[in-house]
């Protein structure tokens, strides 16, 4: 069957980081545990905290790297291996500089444009045609800042924009699972 089946969030570990933009990828994934009523459990031989729901009928797995965001490549390499799953099976949620909060994005493929979360998936996976959840967290305005940007809370009000987009993120999997692509980015983007 085709469509995706397992859904990553990427993010650093730990209390220090969860409520940080750049954990934007896994709050996506916490929010999917919550509404399937499931919990993730660690993993340690794959670094991956993960969980199995059941969407459309189909098994799918939640899963968010145990690893800082720079070092997501190997677990998400170890789960695809042992899953014996394919780049097009594996949806990758992340927090994007690029576009606003409030705005949430669905891709296939491309380059990583920057993000240190996908530039180490890059460098463990032969194909980067996987798909990706773009969640806005808005830009600091000085390139400069970036570090310091994502590494910190959202302001409220952007926090409540993120919450939104996710929530829209969450009505379009089920399209996901049943491989109807385009229907979900259509939906998501023009809500």
């Amino acid at each position: 069957m085709d469509g995706i089946c397992c859904l990553i969030g990427l993010g650093n570990p730990g209390p220090k980081y969860s409520q940080t933009r750049h954990n934007a990828g896994a709050w996506f994934i916490e929010s999917l545990s919550r509404k399937f009523s499931t919990s993730l459990k660690l993993d340690t031989k794959r670094k991956a905290n993960i969980g199995t729901v059941t969407i459309e009928g189909r098994e799918c797995r939640l899963v968010i790297p145990e690893t800082y965001m720079n070092e997501s490549g190997l677990p998400i390499r170890m789960i695809m291996d042992f899953y014996k799953l394919s780049p097009a099976q594996i949806l990758v949620a992340h927090d994007e500089l690029d576009i606003m909060p409030g705005d949430i994005r669905l891709k296939k493929g491309g380059g990583h444009g920057g993000h240190n979360g996908l530039r180490d998936m890059f460098s463990h996976l032969s194909d980067q045609s996987f798909a990706r959840l773009r969640i806005g967290i808005g830009h600091p305005g000085d390139k400069n800042m970036v570090s310091n940007y994502v590494l910190k809370p959202p302001t409220t009000d952007d926090k409540i924009l993120i919450e939104r987009s996710i929530d829209k993120a969450l009505n379009v999997v089920p399209q996901l699972v049943t491989d109807a692509w385009d229907k979900a980015v259509y939906q998501l983007h023009s809500t």
